[in-house]
């Protein structure tokens, strides 16, 4: 594309990329210069010109330019970023059908939803925390929420696979930064707002005030699905422009879960629907999961696709990794993973695991909290595993700078009647929790899900994952059994 399409009074220049790391320009490329938490983009600009950039995007003066480079001088960078990278690609956004989640706890399951039901009807594609997907392409994702580029690059990789829609998580950390700004999205989900991230917002006003961006650039043609059993519900409402419709189970909502039932390999309940009564069965498990099927539902039931087709779809779900992620392999005990890291989302992780655990045996927990973030939580979390747990084995889940040991005492200062040990190495406390379970006791594994890597005070590292580590550990140190696939 040439650069006067892009910037008017522009030298007409071909532009074959764009960039916003000057590490990843080539030849060809527009380098845009982005002030990021860490890093200033402006300190890099004779890095991307080596590397072969023929245009600089900057908003802070520049004392020395170079002949045969274009440099062009904006009021805000990240914002012109994100028009030109949605023109620069096409505009694949307004070409797809967007369904934007965003949420402390729940956005991987509902969007994950969305893309595996929505696809039975119209090809949809997936942008978050577990992966990039769509049609036979799975890449590991670098951010829930990418940058601008990434986000507009691949979803015109979709639209060119043939993709029809997109399920994209929205992070309060993307929308605050601005990576979200430029996509054209149809449809608006919210599922639920609790302590996270006040590492990063500094007050839950703040943390708010990031979600609302979302409601804030939704379209008038648009759709806000709100959950009305969360106290921020009616508060989005009144900020949006877009049409509104609510889902729950303890209020009123336009899509409104009763009479549910819960068990070990699934659940149902009734949906009441515009006075419509439907009775709903699904192999997810646990009350909060009720929620996000809720959500999934209403987007989906809202941009077109009648429940009656839509129902017998939600009987049989992929398992979402990593998300109450059920290991068997035989053994006579429950071990489930989940990437449960708020304190919402470990106690609703633990109410199930009462909720399916006779109470003459014991719920034992495998848990960390990551370094350099939010350490507030960390003796809540411990004061929330003392309510429910018999055994807790404190472990190591992306220490970075910081000692995984101190993080762990932090933790056991909410620690008062349940036994705790300490076993650094992720994969030994694993172990342990699978050696000391009985039959019929219920083992979590929570924090980290399937990823696959662990952060460090050098950056990021391999890491096992934690559904095939407790795979391993079973058939290794339970069942006895010596395989391949075994072992650390």
């Amino acid at each position: 594309m040439k650069l006067s399409e892009m910037f008017e009074q522009a030298p007409a220049l071909e532009i074959t990329g764009i960039q916003s790391d000057s590490r990843l320009v080539k030849p060809g490329d527009m380098y845009f210069c982005i002030e990021g938490m860490e890093n200033d983009g402006h300190n890099y600009i004779s890095q991307a010109i080596t590397n072969g950039a023929l245009c600089i995007v900057h908003h802070k003066d520049i004392e020395q330019m170079e002949d045969g480079v274009a440099y062009i001088k904006v009021t805000d960078v990240n914002a012109t970023l994100n028009i030109i990278a949605s023109k620069f690609f096409g505009y694949p956004s307004k070409k797809l059908k967007i369904f934007g989640v965003t949420g402390t706890n729940g956005k991987s399951s509902v969007a994950s939803i969305i893309a595996d039901t929505y696809s039975h009807f119209a090809p949809c594609g997936y942008i978050g925390t577990i992966a990039v997907q769509y049609g036979n392409v799975k890449k590991l994702p670098s951010l829930t929420t990418p940058d601008p580029i990434s986000i507009h690059s691949t979803l015109k990789d979709m639209e060119t696979a043939g993709m029809k829609a997109c399920a994209l998580e929205v992070s309060s950390h993307g929308l605050e930064l601005g990576r979200v700004q430029s996509v054209d999205f149809d449809v608006a989900i919210f599922t639920n707002l609790t302590y996270d991230h006040l590492d990063f917002h500094g007050t839950i006003d703040n943390y708010f005030a990031a979600k609302q961006k979302l409601f804030r650039q939704l379209k008038e043609s648009g759709i806000a699905v709100l959950n009305s059993d969360d106290p921020y519900c009616e508060q989005l409402k009144e900020i949006t422009s877009a049409r509104t419709v609510t889902y729950g189970i303890g209020n009123d909502a336009d899509y409104r879960g009763d009479d549910i039932h819960i068990g070990t390999d699934g659940s149902s309940f009734t949906l009441y629907h515009h006075k419509e009564v439907y009775r709903v069965e699904t192999n997810l498990v646990a009350l909060y999961n009720i929620y996000n099927l809720l959500a999934a539902i209403a987007a989906m039931c809202e941009s077109g696709i009648a429940l009656d087709d839509l129902l017998p779809y939600i009987t049989r779900l992929p398992q979402i990794e990593g998300r109450m992620e059920r290991i068997d392999e035989g053994q006579p005990f429950t071990v489930i993973v989940d990437f449960a890291h708020t304190p919402d989302g470990l106690t609703k992780v633990f109410e199930y695991a009462k909720e399916i655990t006779d109470p003459s045996r014991s719920i034992i927990a495998v848990f960390g909290s990551a370094g350099k973030r939010d350490t507030k939580k960390r003796k809540v979390f411990g004061e929330i595993a003392d309510r429910y747990c018999d055994l807790i084995v404190l472990t190591e889940d992306d220490p970075r700078n910081e000692n995984a040991r101190d993080i762990a005492n932090e933790i056991k200062g909410g620690i008062h009647n349940t036994k705790s040990i300490y076993i650094e190495n992720r994969y030994d406390a694993i172990r342990q929790a699978i050696e000391s379970a009985n039959v019929k006791d219920t083992v979590l594994i929570l924090g980290k899900g399937d990823e696959l890597f662990m952060y460090r005070e050098d950056g990021r590292e391999d890491w096992l994952g934690d559904h095939i580590a407790a795979r391993h550990c079973i058939r290794k140190y339970y069942l006895g059994i010596e395989d391949e696939n075994s072992g650390n």
